[in-house]
């Protein structure tokens, strides 16, 4: 319900408060909604679960109405990984609860073209205190004026205090659980493919559906708690873009 409420404030905000102070030159621009996010129910999982999506696309400082320019930007990167509950998943038996994890960090894109490449870095609050971020490319393929595709490839990365907390078990996790003692480290741990649509309702409001088909890899898909090399997610939602004048 609570989002809902968010959804509707959002979206029933008038076009001229999007624009503050604005009446020509630059802004800082950003794409803001929610929607649904079908995934694994925490990394490694073979099941899935419904969550909610809360959407930050394309900040950065360019025209209103439009994407961040061409060239290098520089916005904030926000992430979340969702509680682990051993009572939850018979094959977590023994392993310690994990708490819902808050991320924030950068993002840097390069933009030349159809082509943007990226890389971001965020540091995790709650249920893990590590750094992770991806690095990855998209190629933008414009099918008509409303419609745009993003197609692309990406690696996860993950220090050792955020690896070891998805995909490590500890001597007393080991003991209680049965599972190997296992201290993966830091290192990439995923790659994926990524497959983006966005229909445009107006200049400033949009549909985005997103796929996302990753694999787990190195030290992280060896893991004993991981159920499900393959992690798989749907992503749907409503977005609206803002601008901020200055």
């Amino acid at each position: 319900m609570k989002y809902a409420l968010a959804l509707a404030l959002l979206f029933a905000t008038p076009l001229s408060a999007q624009d503050f102070g604005l009446s020509g030159g630059r802004a800082f621009s950003v794409d803001l909604g929610l929607g649904a996010s079908l995934g694994p129910t925490y990394p490694g999982a073979e099941e899935a679960e419904v969550s909610p999506w809360i959407i930050w696309r394309n900040a950065g400082f360019g025209p209103v109405g439009q994407a961040p320019a061409q060239g290098f930007s520089i916005a904030p990167s926000f992430g979340t990984v969702g509680s682990r509950d051993s009572a939850d998943d018979a094959a977590l038996t023994g392993l310690d609860d994990i708490d819902r994890a808050y991320e924030l960090g950068l993002r840097v894109n390069y933009g030349a073209g159809p082509v943007r490449a990226y890389g971001s870095l965020r540091r995790g609050f709650g249920g893990h205190e590590g750094v992770t971020g991806e690095l990855g490319a998209k190629y933008r393929t414009e099918l008509s004026d409303r419609v745009t595709l993003w197609s692309g490839v990406e690696v996860g990365y993950g220090n050792a205090d955020y690896n070891d907390t998805y995909f490590g078990v500890t001597a007393a996790e080991s003991a209680s659980s049965g599972l190997p003692a296992t201290a993966p480290g830091g290192g990439v741990n995923e790659a994926a493919l990524t497959f983006e649509a966005r229909y445009a309702l107006s200049d400033t409001t949009a549909l985005l559906g997103e796929v996302r088909y990753g694999k787990l890899i190195g030290d992280a898909a060896d893991s004993p708690v991981v159920q499900d090399e393959y992690q798989p997610s749907l992503r749907l939602g409503v977005t609206r873009r803002f601008s901020f004048g200055f």
